[in-house]
């Protein structure tokens, strides 16, 4: 059984955890690029629509979605499943997405599976990873496997 102490900080890690998804999605939709990056560790990555590694490339990546069609976007992540190991832990959670990608209102949604380190007492994003279940205009409305963008279709759930 564990100690009154080691409960306590295992409950006080998820919550950092829980809180860094929140800072995650704020800074993105924000585009508050330096603070995002801040999330991460220094060989992070982002395993999405595309793949960029490190983060100067990670800020690259994320600075160039509004100029490559996707304008605005607000991120809800739900369903949270947070397995601690040590120092280490895998997050599980799903992602509700509306967005406007080439002036069209858009809706995604997806998975994400991250890895999360603890660094220097601070939890961090070693890898922040989104698989999607569908990605395209709201009008056309959803279903599995439906994807208006190549970059979504490549980085589907079921891909």
């Amino acid at each position: 059984m564990s100690t009154l102490e080691e409960r306590i900080g295992r409950l006080e890690d998820l919550e950092a955890i829980r809180y860094l998804d929140a800072q995650y999605c704020r800074h993105l939709d924000d585009g508050n690029w330096d603070a995002l990056m801040d999330l991460f560790t220094d060989d992070g990555e982002f395993d999405g629509l595309s793949n960029p590694k490190g983060k100067s490339e990670m800020r690259e990546f994320f600075a160039g979605l509004a100029p490559g069609g996707l304008t605005a976007f607000w991120h809800f992540i739900t369903n949270q499943e947070i397995d601690l190991d040590g120092d280490r832990a895998t997050v599980r959670s799903f992602l509700w997405q509306p967005c406007v990608t080439d002036g069209t209102t858009s809706i995604a949604a997806g998975r994400y599976t991250d890895e999360a380190v603890r660094v220097d007492g601070r939890w961090l994003y070693r890898v922040k990873q989104v698989r999607f279940h569908y990605f395209g205009p709201l009008a056309e409305g959803w279903d599995e496997n439906r994807f208006a963008l190549d970059s979504a279709r490549r980085a589907a759930v079921n891909a």
